[in-house]
């Protein structure tokens, strides 16, 4: 018998798909296909022919050609250890083709696959273009090369973003326990004081009830008791003793008290004490508590300022926090908590000593990171001269306010400043705002920028 390596490797090749048979059937015009690639073929074509002689076959499922099935399979066996057989120490990490046992030496284009010098003059690869394997493994090194900087660039940003998300979460704590501690301390001051308050609208009750429980009736009694039990000793004396002292009995007799009456006023007052208890004291509470009108957000703080504890003032000290998109990034710039975008809003700043400050509002666009720029209108001190912006206006005063007034008519487009200890009024912007104001501070100083708190009033509407 003779041996499959002396027969020509396209007796071993499908016709169709030029590799070698795989599951091949045979027509009855002797022609041999593999059983996937006629089918494919019979499916794009309306009659059963034959892909080489085009003869007419009435059966859908032809025969399998056993026989060369095994040729098939010995010839795969046989050139294997062929290549094994070529292959030298020197050479022996080459990659060598799986049909062909050559080594690939072209890398195909349109395949993007290496191929040996047979597959580049096989049909599957007819009007395909090719590269030197060397040349080709260069080229896709460098373009993997730059998406593997990009996804080692992303890398390092998530691994950056990680870092800060480990920060801020280790801030939220921080900020929750401290939120939490001074959350309690408000209500241990506003249960204080109701506390007082109860122990002194109980004590007052106790005092009225013991002021009445003392009644005159009681006292006429006792009087009256005593001047009758003397009037009876008298009677009992001697003659000589008793007219000795018969004068005196009888202004005793003759002291005779009116008769009891009723007595106005004797029953508790419970209409002082109840009647709107709960109004009279909150009432009083507005002494203890107080209304800021502006409460500054520490999530927008700049990281070179720190915020008192009821969130009014600032000053510069630098902190650790998190670089969240709220945080403004050099400015010493702080937000008010709310934006505005309609009616009427007005604020006072204690200014004091500070030497430099800014105070006013931005647009909601205002960009908080990098360039930090955007619509914005207000007054600063720098230097010892007072500016106004956007206009670039120098402000004259006749004297350094401790206090700046901030009055905002958003609807007609106005925003002035006075100084409220002077009631004189430093300078007003006109403009058409479309998007929401929030109030700011700057603060370049230790000195301390504190929002004041408004005037509370109770009024009754009846």
């Amino acid at each position: 018998m003779a041996s499959t390596s002396s027969l020509p490797e396209q007796d071993y090749s499908c016709p169709v798909c030029c590799d070698i048979f795989k599951n091949p059937v045979i027509l009855s015009c002797s022609h041999s296909f593999c059983t996937d690639c006629l089918q494919r073929w019979w499916r794009e074509n309306i009659l059963k022919e034959c892909p080489v002689c085009k003869e007419i076959h009435p059966t859908e499922n032809p025969p399998r050609n056993l026989a060369l099935r095994n040729l098939c399979e010995a010839f795969t066996q046989e050139r294997q250890r062929a290549s094994k057989r070529k292959r030298t120490p020197s050479s022996g990490s080459e990659d060598l083709c799986s049909l062909h046992a050559e080594t690939l030496k072209l890398f195909c284009l349109r395949c993007q696959q290496p191929v040996c010098v047979v597959c580049r003059d096989s049909k599957k690869h007819t009007d395909h273009s090719f590269r030197p394997i060397d040349e080709a493994a260069l080229e896709h090194k460098e373009e993997v090369q730059k998406l593997l900087k990009t996804l080692q660039e992303k890398l390092k940003m998530f691994n950056e973003v990680k870092t800060n998300c480990d920060q801020t979460a280790k801030h939220i704590k921080v900020q929750a326990r401290h939120t939490e501690r001074k959350i309690k301390e408000q209500f241990e001051k506003l249960h204080r004081f109701l506390r007082e308050e109860e122990e002194a609208s109980v004590a007052a009750l106790r005092e009225e009830e013991q002021q009445k429980s003392q009644k005159t009736l009681n006292r006429d009694i006792l009087t009256l008791s005593n001047n009758i039990e003397a009037i009876e000793k008298e009677l009992r004396a001697e003659h000589v003793s008793f007219l000795r002292n018969y004068k005196t009995t009888m202004d005793r007799v003759q002291l005779t008290p009116p008769d009891p009456q009723p007595v106005s006023g004797a029953l508790i007052d419970e209409v002082k004490h109840l009647g709107n208890l709960a109004f009279r004291v909150w009432d009083k509470m507005k002494d203890i508590v107080s209304y800021t009108p502006v409460i500054l957000d520490p999530n927008t703080a700049s990281r070179i300022l720190t915020l008192s504890d009821d969130l009014t003032s600032v000053r510069q000290e630098c902190r650790d926090v998190p670089d969240n998109p709220e945080r403004f990034d050099s400015l010493s710039r702080v937000l008010g908590s709310e934006g505005f975008n309609s009616g009427t809003h007005s604020w006072d700043v204690e200014v004091g000593d500070n030497t430099h400050w800014h105070v006013g509002v931005l647009a909601e666009s205002y960009q908080r990171k990098g360039s930090e720029e955007g619509p914005e209108w207000k007054i600063y001190l720098c230097g010892g001269v007072y500016m106004a912006l956007p206009s670039y206006t120098v402000l004259s005063l006749k004297q350094k306010p401790q206090r700046i007034r901030v009055q905002l008519d958003w609807d007609e487009g106005k925003l002035s400043f006075y100084d409220p200890d002077t009631d004189t009024h430093i300078h007003t912007f006109t403009h058409t705002f479309t998007e929401p104001l929030f109030p700011f501070v700057v603060n370049y100083h230790t000195v301390p920028l504190k929002i004041l708190p408004g005037k509370i009033s109770v009024t009754v509407e009846t």
